[in-house]
């Protein structure tokens, strides 16, 4: 019965408090209602920038030559005399005759590639004010008698993002290669007949040559450059404006959410997240200002440092749970208390029932005041 009036007189000291530090209070307030004064956190969102990852460059190929295949008469043994009595004399000489033309082979040097980096800013530097307090220790009955305002700076993050550069274009070289001769033998006139004369035609042989019709050559490929997007953290709003959220009042007390563990595990059950998303989830999300804190807590069986951790496990479960499911880790507090507040009599050494020891294996939460 005196719990309301306690809250009720918590609340009239903290505006009084609120006033006396020149801080507005909560426009046109519900009588009945709690009001928690709450710090807008930061926004954040992504932008995706569009990193070079390899620059354009050309590419180099060589195309073949080409030839055509002609047919040429050559005389080997030209038009002479003979003479009845006296034939005329010959002497047998050799001659070289090219039957194919060399071309310049191309050789393809290709382009050098290099590596460099270049560091970004993938989340700003981002300072702001926040309260430490400790209200278990806190003497006083008003919980700012115990609160602390400091400006905590947040470094920047930075990326480095490796890419590709061109030290060296493509080139090429040219060699001369192929080509074919021949060696043609024929007669040479010495001396002509001293007698009757008689007329010998010359003598003709057909040979194939191939000729060089297109040399080797280059063409170029162009070859397009590449990118990767990169996805930033920007920051949309740097938060830190005081509100007031109107709350009910037995939210700022801590209440139970009926979540079952398996025995010695920290792992949600499908049930349990169920449970989390009704009675928790949707509260975070309609008041986007409030911190929580989730205090887990163990019965008095198996030691005090296993139930410390255990606690402690099951408290920063349901706040991992939280933040996968979109709510910034910075509202979210996970405190294990193991087996140091119970709800009954049932500490070490006291005979207990299994549903008084379930009594004291809870999972609470309850609001906080920025």
């Amino acid at each position: 019965m005196k719990k309301p009036t306690i809250l009720l007189f918590s609340l009239l000291m903290a505006v009084s408090f609120a006033f006396g530090q020149g801080e507005s209070l909560p426009q046109n307030p519900t009588p009945g209602h709690c009001y928690i004064r709450c710090v807008t956190p930061e926004q954040y969102g992504t932008t995706e920038k569009r990193m070079l990852a390899r620059p354009a460059y050309k590419r180099l190929e060589k195309t073949p030559a080409e030839y055509k295949t002609v047919e040429e008469t050559v005389m080997v043994k030209p038009a002479t005399k003979r003479y009845v009595y006296v034939p005329a004399e010959f002497k047998t000489v050799t001659q070289e005759i090219q039957i194919e033309e060399p071309y310049n082979e191309i050789t393809i040097i290709p382009a050098k590639l290099g590596t460099t980096s270049e560091t970004i800013e993938s989340r700003p530097k981002v300072a702001r004010w926040e309260y430490q307090n400790s209200i278990e220790n806190c003497k006083s009955n008003d919980p700012r008698d115990c609160m602390v305002l400091c400006y905590v700076e947040h470094p920047a993050e930075y990326r480095t993002i490796n890419s590709q550069t061109v030290e060296k274009e493509a080139s090429y070289t040219k060699t001369q290669k192929g080509g074919k001769m021949m060696t043609l033998t024929r007669q040479e006139l010495v001396k002509e007949a001293r007698v009757e004369e008689v007329a010998i035609p010359a003598e003709y042989k057909t040979i194939t040559k191939r000729v060089l019709v297109k040399d080797e050559g280059v063409r170029e490929i162009e070859v397009p450059a590449e990118y990767n997007v990169e996805t930033l953290t920007t920051l949309k709003d740097p938060g830190g404006v005081a509100v007031w959220e109107e709350i009910e009042c037995t939210l700022t007390d801590y209440n139970v959410i009926p979540i079952l563990y398996e025995f010695g595990s920290a792992r949600l059950t499908s049930e349990s997240r169920r449970i989390i998303d009704n009675k928790l989830l949707k509260l975070m999300r309609d008041k986007p200002n409030i911190r929580v804190e989730l205090s887990s807590h163990t019965d008095s069986r198996g030691s005090a440092e296993a139930n410390q951790k255990l606690s402690q496990a099951r408290a920063e479960s349901v706040v991992n749970y939280l933040v996968s499911r979109g709510i910034q880790r910075s509202r979210l507090v996970a405190k294990g208390y193991g087996e140091s507040r119970p709800r009954n009599n049932c500490v070490d050494g006291v005979d207990c029932t299994e549903a008084q020891h379930q009594e004291n294996r809870r999972t609470e939460f309850r609001v906080l005041s920025n």
